[in-house]
């Protein structure tokens, strides 16, 4: 941190609801971030108010048990602002901001729309297509269908020529992702793929270099952007779930790109989170190729822990992990930008921070 951190609202304790767990596979890796969050908040000086998601999708507050749905809502509106860390399904696809739109309680993170676009994979893709960002060439395969939405005449329609990738349009984590290179193969692949969602993205290989950058949108409005972050891969296979976890895989801060590439990224990065309707932080994943910059994934509630990717991204370029924290749930607390998702819709109540006011975060 940089400076003195201060707290000044019409609470002496001000109070934020920090969101975790969550009914899908992403439950543990969620609970390690909204862990993180809560230390860096009482860090700060707030009060955190602890909630879980469990597996079931019953709620939990720390030091007292399990609520009814009403007990949890009655728990959030008596907080300034919620800092959800809800990973995946039901949690960072809308459900979890809805909820909080629907309540009057201010938020950190994208709202509904956004949440729910980029959870999609396929619907990231064809709005990345619509603003210019290149992505793979791809076709959705749905629950049932013989035939590829794409077209074609091979084994689900797939007329692209491996090697592919078939994922979940839907999961996180790289949950149900495999490399297929043959077209032999693809019909357990798309099996596999459907262990973690209904829907199936078929891609084309992209041969280039994985490179993330992160956004949020600060309480003055404006967009800041983190390092660049380079993955270290097996150039044939994929960034998968083990290797984001085991420790295995490599990362470069920043990525090493010439000007030209990290405007390129910089430019993409920027032109989806406002295409989506993005608000608070979001990961924006690409391949860098000879040929220019490709979409992988939009990420609008990454891994949040001290040591994940973009709070490494952003202590590169200065901003400190507690720090990060207070300046997102600053920006909540001011009300940038509208967080219903919808156009002309800003005056949900309680999207200002009502209950508490102020500012909490240090000199960011």
């Amino acid at each position: 941190m940089t400076g003195q951190t201060t707290v000044t609202t019409d609470r002496e304790s001000p109070r934020v609801a920090v969101i975790g767990g969550g009914a899908n596979g992403e439950h543990e890796v969620s609970l390690a971030s909204a862990a993180a969050v809560t230390r860096a908040v009482r860090e700060l000086g707030a009060e955190a108010v602890a909630l879980t998601v469990d597996r079931e999708g019953g709620w939990h507050l720390e030091g007292e048990g399990a609520l009814t749905p009403a007990q949890a809502v009655a728990v959030l509106t008596d907080c300034a602002v919620a800092f959800p860390v809800l990973h995946g399904v039901d949690g960072e696809d809308g459900t979890v901001a809805g909820l909080l739109v629907m309540t009057g309680v201010p938020f950190v993170g994208s709202p509904v729309r956004a949440g729910a676009l980029a959870a999609d994979k396929w619907a990231t893709k064809l709005v990345a297509e619509a603003v210019g960002v290149a992505t793979a060439p791809g076709v959705l395969v749905r629950a049932g269908d013989g035939v590829c939405r794409g077209g074609g005449h091979g084994p689900h329609g797939i007329t692209l020529a491996p090697p592919l990738v078939v994922k979940p349009t839907s999961a996180g984590s790289s949950d149900g992702v495999s490399v297929v290179a043959d077209l032999a193969e693809l019909p357990a692949a798309v099996a596999h793929a459907r262990t973690a969602g209904e829907l199936v993205l078929v891609e084309s290989f992209v041969e280039g270099r994985e490179v993330d950058i992160a956004l949020f949108r600060d309480a003055g409005g404006v967009l800041r952007a983190g390092s660049t972050l380079e993955i270290g891969v097996d150039p044939n296979g994929v960034f998968d779930r083990d290797s984001k976890y085991d420790g295995s895989a490599e990362f470069t801060l920043p990525a090493r790109l010439t000007l030209a590439e990290h405007t390129a990224v910089e430019r993409a990065a920027r032109l989806l989170y406002d295409a989506l309707g993005c608000d608070g932080v979001a990961r924006f994943d690409f391949f860098v190729t000879d040929a220019g910059v490709v979409l992988n994934e939009v990420n609008t509630s990454p891994g949040f822990t001290e040591r994940s990717q973009v709070p490494r991204m952003f202590e590169a370029v200065g901003l400190g992990y507690v720090e990060l924290v207070g300046a997102l749930v600053d920006a909540a607390l001011a009300g940038v930008p509208d967080r219903t998702g919808v156009p002309g819709r800003a005056d949900v109540p309680g999207r200002t921070g009502g209950r508490a006011g102020g500012r909490l975060g240090g000199r960011a």
